[in-house]
C-alpha cells in the first residue's frame, strides 16, 4: 500500500478550529499590507478559526470596542490591489506605557484573542513582543482589579505574536525584502524615468530626494536601476572631498556628449561627520562648481501611494498565510517570530534576533563604524553597493587590468525587459576587468552575418530603463550556421561568450557546446544569463524580464475588474503568455486574486471547468460581484479560450455574463519593472566575474590562447531558492522537458494551491518548507550575494 505523502499536509491536520487570530497593521503604512491582511483573514477563516480587525493598529487595541471587530470572507474583497491598510494605522503613546498595554490586554481577552499577526517596522514588533512578555503578568493584574474571571488567566494563558515587516525603507534585517519596498521602487522609477526626459531637453542635472531616514536602500536600488551620476546613503558617507569627486565625475559625464545627470540623496544622507547632506546642499554645489542648470526634486510620500506591485503583492499573500500556519503550530514555548523571504522562500525567524540586528545597525552608523553597517545591512546591501561602484564610476584607463580578451555578448530569443540592463553591466564590468567587449547584433543570425562590433562605456549609457533588446534578439539557433559563426569567432578573435536570453539560448549553449568537438573556437568560456517573460528555463528560478510581465498581467487585470464596477456581475477570462509554462498564468492569479488559472503543468479536465463555473456561481450569488480567470495560452489544445468563454457564458446565464481578454505581446513591452533591472544588472555582473575567472584558468601560455572544454566551462548561471549558481548546461538536460520546453520540476507549482485556497477551494497546501524556525545569519554563503529579492 503507498504511503501518505507526509510533505503534504492537509487542512484537517493543521485545524485552527476554538482559536481567535487577529490582525493589525502598524506605524507608517506599505503598499502590499492590504494583501498581507487579506491573506491572514481567508487563511485563517479556511483552517476553521475566528479572525477579527484591529483598525488603527495598537490605538484601536487600546481604546476597543468597534475598534476590535469580527472578519468575514467578504469583508476583505476587493483589497488586494489597494494601496495603504484599509484597516487603518496609527502611532500610539499610550501603548508605550504599562496602563495602555493592560487595556489592550483587557480588550483581547473580552474577544477570547491569544493570537496577534501584527504587520510593521522593528518598533511595532518590538512592541509586540513586549506585550507577550508582559501578558501573563497583565491578566492577572486583571483579575486582581476584578475586571476578568479568574480562570481566565488558564484560559489565556499564553498570546502568540507572528509578525510581518510592512516598510517602504527595507531597512529590517532577517528578510531580503520588507512588505511595500518593490512599490515604493516602482514610484521611484516612474517619477526617475519622467524626469530624465525633461532632463534630457535642457540639458539639466536632477538631485532627487528620496526617502530613507536611517537606510539608504531606496536610494541605493534606485540608484542602481536608473544608472545614477552619483548616490548619497546614510550607511556609506562619501570621503571627506567628496564634493570635488561628484563634480569631477558630472563634468566628465557631459563631456562624452550626455545631456543629462541624476543624483540620488537618501532623506537621512549624511558625511563622514555626521553633517546632514541635503538635496539643498547638493543642488546648490552643482551650480556653484559646474554651472550646471539643477533642479531638485523630493517624492516624499509618493513613495508610499499608489497600487502595489504585482512582487509586494505575492510577497504579503505568501507571507500571510505562512504568518498563519505559524499560529496554528505555535506552543506556549514558541518564541515570537517574524515571517521573512530568503531568496524565493518564506522562512520564520525569531523576531528579538531581528530587531536587535536591525538596531545594531543603527549603533555601528552611530558609532561610524559604516563598514560594519553596510555588512550587518546584509550581503544583499553589500553587494548592490558593490555592483553601484562598479558600474557607475569608470577607472581612468591607466588603471585598468590589461587581460588582451576578448568577449561578446548577444542576445537570443524573444526580447524581455531587463535584458539591455544585463548587457550594460556584462559591458561595463567586462571593461572594469581589462576585456575589449564586443556586441553581436540579432542573436546567432546577426553572428554568422558579422554584424559584430566593439562596445565602449558610453555606448551603454542609459539602457537600463530601455525595454526590448537594443542589440536585436532572433530566436535562430546557431546549429545551421556553426561554420560561419566559428569562422566569425575567429577573425574577430572572441575569447568568450555570455548570452542573454531565453529557452533559445539553452539550446544555442548546448549546440556549441557539442561543436566543440568540431571546431576548437568553441572552446572558451561560455555563459547563459536567463531572460524570457515566460520563466521557463531549467536551471533558474526566476528570468530576467518575468517580473514586468507579470506586473503588465496584474495592471491590467485591475483595470478589466474595475470595468465592470458597478453593473452586473461578470467573469473575465484572460489569456496570458508562456508556451508551456504555467509561471505567469498562475503568479500573475495570485497577484490579481483570480479565481481560477488553467495551465498545461496541471492537467484539467470538463468536470473541472464546470467545478469552477458552479464554485464560482455560488459566489457571485452570495457574495463578490466580479470573477478572474486565467488561462495560458498552451494548457489544453481542446479547452481553448474561445472554449472555456463559452462554457462560462452558457452556464452562468442568469447569474453573470462573461468577457475574454488576450492580453498578447504586451506582457513583452514597457520598461523594466526595477526588480528586472536590478536582477538583471547583478546576475550579469556575476557571470561576467566569472568570464574573467575561467579565461585566467583556461588561458595557455604557451600556445598563447584560450582553450576550454570541460563541462563546466559552459555553464546558465540561475537562482537556485537562495542562492545564485553556475551549473553546466549539459548537466541540465536531465532537469528539462525539451517537447514542452520547460523545467521537469518548476517551484512556483507549491503557490497554486494558495490561490486556490484565497479563492475559497478546498485544497492540500504542501508545508514541506514552512515550520523551521531559522536564525539570522550575519553573514551567508558567498553564492547568495546576488539576492532574488534584489
Amino acid at each position: 500500500m503507498a504511503q501518505p505523502d507526509t510533505k503534504k499536509v492537509f487542512f484537517e491536520n493543521l485545524s485552527g478550529t476554538g482559536k481567535a487570530i487577529a490582525v493589525l497593521t502598524s506605524g507608517g503604512d506599505a503598499q502590499g499590507m492590504n494583501a498581507a491582511v487579506r491573506a491572514v483573514v481567508r487563511m485563517g477563516l479556511y483552517v476553521g478559526a475566528k479572525v477579527y480587525f484591529i483598525h488603527e493598529g495598537y490605538q484601536g487595541m487600546v481604546d476597543g470596542g468597534e475598534n476590535i471587530e469580527e472578519a468575514s470572507w467578504e469583508s476583505v474583497s476587493s483589497m488586494l490591489q489597494v494601496g495603504g491598510t484599509v484597516i487603518g494605522s496609527a502611532r500610539c503613546k499610550e501603548f508605550r506605557s504599562h496602563e495602555g498595554r493592560l487595556k489592550a490586554a483587557h480588550n483581547l481577552v473580552l474577544q477570547g484573542i491569544t493570537n496577534l499577526c501584527v504587520i510593521g517596522g522593528d518598533g511595532s514588533l518590538t512592541g509586540a513582543n513586549l506585550f507577550r512578555e508582559e501578558w501573563s503578568g497583565l491578566l492577572t493584574e486583571l483579575v486582581d482589579q476584578g475586571l476578568i474571571e479568574a480562570d481566565a488567566v488558564q484560559k489565556y494563558s499564553a498570546l502568540h505574536i507572528v509578525g510581518m515587516v510592512g516598510s517602504i525603507d527595507n531597512d529590517f534585517c532577517g528578510t531580503d525584502m520588507t512588505i511595500g519596498t518593490d512599490s515604493a521602487l516602482h514610484r521611484i522609477i516612474e517619477v526617475v524615468d519622467a524626469i530624465m526626459t525633461t532632463a534630457q531637453s535642457h540639458q539639466r542635472t536632477f538631485v532627487l530626494e528620496v526617502m530613507g531616514r536611517h537606510c539608504g536602500y531606496l536610494a541605493l536600488v534606485s540608484a542602481l536601476a536608473c544608472g545614477a551620476d552619483w548616490v548619497l546613503i546614510p550607511e556609506m558617507p562619501p570621503e571627506d572631498g567628496w564634493e570635488d569627486k561628484m563634480c569631477q565625475k558630472l563634468s566628465a559625464t557631459r563631456s562624452r556628449g550626455t545631456r543629462l545627470n541624476i543624483i540620488i540623496v537618501a532623506e537621512g544622507a549624511i558625511d563622514r561627520h555626521g553633517t546632514p547632506i541635503t538635496s539643498g546642499i547638493v543642488k546648490d554645489l552643482v551650480v556653484k562648481c559646474l554651472g550646471f542648470d539643477t533642479r531638485v526634486t523630493i517624492l516624499g510620500h509618493v513613495q508610499r501611494g499608489g497600487t502595489p506591485s504585482a512582487f509586494d503583492r505575492i510577497l504579503a499573500s505568501r507571507m500571510g498565510v505562512e504568518a498563519v500556519l505559524a499560529l496554528l503550530e505555535t506552543t506556549d514555548n514558541t518564541p515570537a517570530c517574524v515571517v521573512s523571504l530568503r531568496g524565493n522562500q518564506s522562512v520564520r525567524l525569531p523576531l528579538m534576533e531581528c530587531v536587535q540586528m536591525t538596531q545594531e545597525v543603527q549603533r555601528a552608523m552611530d558609532g561610524k563604524r559604516f563598514e560594519e553597517a553596510v555588512k550587518l545591512r546584509g550581503r544583499s546591501f553589500e553587494n548592490n553597493l558593490r555592483t553601484y561602484k562598479l558600474l557607475a564610476h569608470r577607472k581612468p584607463e591607466s588603471e585598468l587590468p590589461v587581460s588582451n580578451f576578448n568577449v561578446a555578448v548577444l542576445n537570443v530569443g524573444a526580447p524581455a525587459a531587463g535584458m539591455n540592463a544585463a548587457v550594460r553591466s556584462a559591458v561595463r564590468v567586462g571593461i572594469s576587468e581589462g576585456h575589449k567587449m564586443f556586441a553581436v547584433s540579432d542573436g546567432f543570425e546577426g553572428f554568422y552575418k558579422g554584424q559584430i562590433r566593439e562596445i565602449k562605456w558610453a555606448d551603454v549609457g542609459g539602457w537600463t530603463g530601455q525595454g526590448g533588446s537594443l542589440l536585436g534578439t532572433k530566436r535562430t539557433l546557431p546549429a545551421k550556421h556553426v561554420e560561419k559563426i566559428a569562422e566569425q569567432m575567429r577573425m574577430n578573435n572572441i575569447n568568450a561568450l555570455l548570452i542573454v536570453g531565453g529557452f533559445e539560448a539553452f539550446l544555442s549553449l548546448l549546440e556549441l557546446i557539442t561543436a566543440r568537438g568540431k571546431y576548437d573556437e568553441f572552446c572558451v568560456p561560455m555563459v547563459m544569463v536567463p531572460a524570457t517573460v515566460s520563466n521557463n528555463v531549467p536551471g533558474s528560478d526566476l528570468s530576467i524580464g518575468a517580473d514586468t510581465a507579470l506586473n503588465a498581467i496584474t495592471t491590467t487585470c485591475d483595470r478589466i475588474k474595475q470595468s465592470a464596477s458597478g453593473t452586473k456581475r461578470r467573469v473575465f477570462i484572460i489569456e496570458t503568455m508562456g508556451g508551456y509554462c504555467g509561471y505567469l498564468a498562475s503568479v500573475g492569479g495570485l497577484a490579481a486574486g483570480a479565481d481560477a488559472a488553467y495551465i498545461y503543468e496541471e492537467p484539467f479536465d470538463i468536470k473541472d471547468l464546470q467545478a469552477n463555473v458552479e464554485h464560482l456561481t455560488e459566489k457571485m450569488k452570495t457574495s463578490i460581484q466580479r470573477g478572474l480567470v486565467l488561462r495560458n495560452e498552451n494548457c489544453n489544445e481542446n479547452y481553448t479560450t474561445d472554449f472555456i468563454y463559452q462554457l462560462y457564458s452558457e452556464e452562468g446565464k442568469g447569474v453573470f455574463d462573461s468577457r475574454k481578454n488576450v492580453l498578447g505581446h504586451m506582457q513583452q513591452g514597457g520598461a523594466p519593472s526595477p526588480f528586472d533591472r536590478n536582477f538583471g544588472t547583478k546576475i550579469s555582473a556575476k557571470a561576467m566575474q566569472w568570464v574573467t575567472k575561467k579565461l585566467t584558468e583556461t588561458f595557455r601560455q604557451d600556445e598563447g590562447r584560450v582553450f576550454a572544454n570541460t563541462e563546466d566551462s559552459c555553464c546558465l548561471l540561475g537562482m537556485r531558492r537562495r542562492a545564485l549558481v553556475f551549473q553546466p548546461v549539459v548537466q541540465l538536460k536531465d532537469e528539462t522537458d525539451f517537447v514542452h520546453r520547460i523545467p521537469k520540476e518548476q517551484w512556483w507549482l507549491k503557490l497554486r494551491p494558495l490561490m486556490k485556497i484565497l479563492a475559497k477551494y478546498k485544497t492540500s497546501y504542501d508545508v514541506s518548507d514552512s515550520g523551521q524556525l531559522e536564525h539570522v545569519i550575519r553573514n551567508r554563503p558567498k553564492e547568495s550575494d546576488t539576492s532574488v529579492a534584489m
